[in-house]
Order: C-alpha cells, then structure tokens, then sequence
C-alpha cells in the first residue's frame, strides 16, 4: 500500500526538516512552509499557489514567504516564493533549487533534498530580509498536509 502524505517521512525525518525550517529562518524575516499531499490534480504550480493563498502566505508583512509543495504519488513538486523574494532573487534561483532537491529525490533520498533546498533559500532570505529586533515568526512551522 502507498504510504499517505502524513507517513511519507517518519516522525524523525518531519523533525528533521523542522529544524532546517527553523535554522532557515534565524536571522531573517523571511518564512519557509511545507506542505506534502498524496496526490496533485491539474498542474502542479497551480496547485502550490492555491495552497500558498490557503495557508496565507501571502499575508507576511514583506511578502517573503517561500512554500515547499510536494505531491508523492505524482511525484511533483513546486516552490513558490512570494512577490518580495521574487524581487530579490535571480530569474533562475528557484529552478536551481529544484534541481538541487531533484538530484537527491532521484536518489529516494527525499528528506535530504527537502533540507538542501530550504536551506538554499534560507541563504537568500538571510541576505535579502535580515532579522530585525522587532521581527516575529509570521507562519508556522509546522508541516502541513492534504487531507488525500
């Protein structure tokens, strides 16, 4: 039987990719979500902006939210940054995430590819949206999943 969205990584390997989503975010304003589901009807940008505009990232304060969205059974993923990163970034800088994360999900190493990539935009969201005395932990950290 396929494993769901919720069992696809182990208890171990959510906290694992927790701690990423937290040292990602030290030092920056900037806020990182993942969100796993079984399966991905349509395309699957598509779908990863719908569920950017559900789990409101649009609403950060300097619009520097960046969403992970996988979908296992179909075995895509996206990665949405929001208008602010998307100003500050390079026209490539997502694409070459994906491949990043791409070469290790080849390899069904999917939590080492998941960590990479968020700690890839960790760094650009550190240079870009720097910490600020008076920032606060906008979204949650928590990893999020569909309910297919």
């Amino acid at each position: 039987m396929a494993k769901s969205a919720k069992s696809f990584f182990s208890n171990l390997q959510q906290e694992e990719i927790k701690k990423a989503i937290l040292k990602a975010e030290l030092d920056t304003s900037g806020e990182v979500r993942i969100h796993i589901e079984h399966t991905c009807k349509g395309e699957v940008l598509d779908r990863a902006a719908f569920i950017f505009e559900k789990l409101k990232m649009q609403k950060t304060e300097l619009r520097n939210g960046v969403l992970f969205y996988l979908s296992i059974k179909n075995k895509k993923f996206a990665i949405l940054g929001d208008k602010g990163i998307n100003a500050s970034v390079s026209e490539n800088f997502w694409d070459d995430i994906k491949q990043k994360m791409l070469e290790h999900f080849k390899e069904e190493h999917f939590t080492e590819g998941l960590i990479e990539g968020i700690s890839m935009a960790g760094v650009k969201l550190k240079k870009h949206f720097p910490y600020h005395s008076d920032d606060i932990n906008e979204l949650s950290n928590e990893i999020s999943f569909g309910k297919n």
